[in-house]
């Protein structure tokens, strides 16, 4: 996973002004300092049951994560556990506590007006969400929903919500259109209608967040707003998973932005946005499980884009080369062999322009097969746009983030090239680091494209994988 250092080089290259931490991490919380980025921090699972038993506990955790870092870092809401009804059921006893204590900690700091509070829900807590006006919370959890829900009225805060309209797709046994998951445009008889309302829904993300409007309002619960808080489409799968696609994947995440970002909001709630995050923005490639498990990201784990954004009419967000500098390089200690081998094919088959290599030209010094095939590699990496794969030859060739254009001779990609390269600062993962990550997009609709597109990470540590 990129350092903390990357990550926010990032966000500041994007001018995004909005993150999310699955946990407090200290180092990240340091580096976004004196950013003025917003900053949602979030209390692990692992840690929910301590801190839901003890005041005393939960004051300590504030203080060590929210209060030792503010007002340097912009610390904004704290995110109590994930999911906790349906994967940790066993805490949901404390949870309400734990948010009371967290909040409580807050007050006696002077810094509840300014942190919010809250817990990210599975829509699975819905049942029968369609039609949307009959659905309901799963009544087993009553106990803790509705003084849930009391709490985020009495605090101003909002409910968090996970959406995942692909696994309700997958899950229907065929009963919901694709092209009714993915946003795409429908005819009017095959919208589907509410009986009781008459409302006409195009897409099922916008059925789940209505339905969960229509559950806390049967608990007389009508002024708590919803964040959509994970939302996305895979765009890779096995042979199982037929539609985890990059063509789909595309579709959803272009599609769900340009719906949140037209303030179209809900049928239930028309022109009000649906705040929302799309995860996630890297690939997991150690993430256990499925194949589809593994790619939801917008970038693989080198910083390069699976696929780009359609975005007509909005401009992009985190399209073509965000990273600024990736290079495809020959690998110290490669066999000289197999590298002429692969520089043969590159010049070759792969048909890179290899004419900058020829004597008297720019790139012919230093005359060896090393940096020759250096400059082949990376010449048919940018030509492929940097897809994933295309920097590989066999083994000896690897992605770097250092610009290897040296005197004359300019290096496709490079700044001197064509000047799309940025402050050279890397933003693909470091070579040392070990754990895993995902990271998840923010949209908060309202405005123009650039002052309305927030951009929040998520960030999970490799234990909770």
């Amino acid at each position: 996973m990129p350092s903390p250092t990357q990550v926010v080089a990032l966000l500041k290259a994007q001018s995004i002004r909005h993150i999310r931490l699955y946990d407090a991490d200290r180092a990240m919380l340091l580096a976004l300092a004196n950013t003025g980025i917003q900053v949602t921090v979030s209390v692990p699972n692992d840690q929910l049951l301590g801190i839901g038993q003890s005041n005393a506990t939960a004051a300590n955790w504030v203080a060590r994560n929210v209060i030792a870092h503010v007002p340097a870092t912009n610390i904004t809401a704290i995110a109590v556990g994930s999911e906790v009804l349906t994967a940790l059921p066993n805490a949901a006893p404390v949870l309400v506590s734990a948010l009371k204590f967290i909040h409580s900690a807050l007050v006696a700091s002077n810094l509840d007006s300014q942190i919010k509070v809250s817990t990210p829900h599975s829509s699975s807590i819905i049942l029968d969400s369609f039609p949307p006006s009959q659905a309901f919370f799963n009544r087993s959890w009553d106990p803790v929903m509705v003084p849930f829900l009391k709490f985020l009225q009495s605090t101003g805060s909002y409910l968090m919500l996970n959406v995942y309209p692909y696994y309700d797709y997958m899950q229907s046994n065929g009963v919901i259109p694709l092209d009714y998951a993915l946003f795409r445009p429908l005819p009017p008889n095959k919208e589907a209608v509410d009986s009781n309302t008459l409302l006409h829904y195009t897409n099922v993300f916008d059925a789940v967040v209505d339905a969960a409007y229509f559950a806390m309002s049967y608990l007389n619960v009508t002024n708590v707003p919803i964040v959509v808080t994970e939302s996305g489409w895979p765009s890779k799968g096995d042979t199982s998973e037929p539609d985890a696609t990059l063509e789909n994947a595309n579709t959803y995440n272009s599609n769900l932005i340009r719906h949140v970002l037209n303030n179209t909001g809900t049928p239930k709630h028309p022109g009000i946005a649906v705040s929302t995050y799309i995860y996630e923005l890297y690939n997991e490639d150690l993430r256990p499980g499925s194949v589809s498990e593994k790619n939801w990201g917008l970038f693989n784990s080198f910083g390069v884009p699976v696929y780009i954004l359609h975005l007509t009419g909005a401009g992009t967000v985190l399209a073509n080369d965000t990273t600024n500098q990736t290079f495809c390089v020959a690998k110290s200690g490669s066999d000289p062999k197999m590298l002429q081998a692969a520089l043969d094919w590159a010049c070759g088959p792969g048909k890179v322009d290899c004419s900058p290599l020829l004597q008297g030209q720019p790139c012919y010094d230093p005359n060896n097969v090393v940096a020759h095939a250096t400059y082949a590699f990376n010449a048919y990496f940018q030509k492929m746009a940097k897809v994933s794969g295309t920097c590989d030859f066999k083994g000896v060739a690897t992605i770097t983030t250092t610009d290897p254009t040296h005197g004359s001779c300019i290096f496709p990609g490079s700044a001197g090239n064509n000047g799309t390269v940025g402050n050279g600062t890397s933003l693909a993962p470091s070579s040392n680091s070990t754990s895993s990550g995902c990271l998840s997009l923010y949209f908060r609709g309202g405005g123009s494209f650039t002052n309305s597109v927030i951009i929040g990470i998520l960030l999970f540590s490799a234990t909770l994988l």
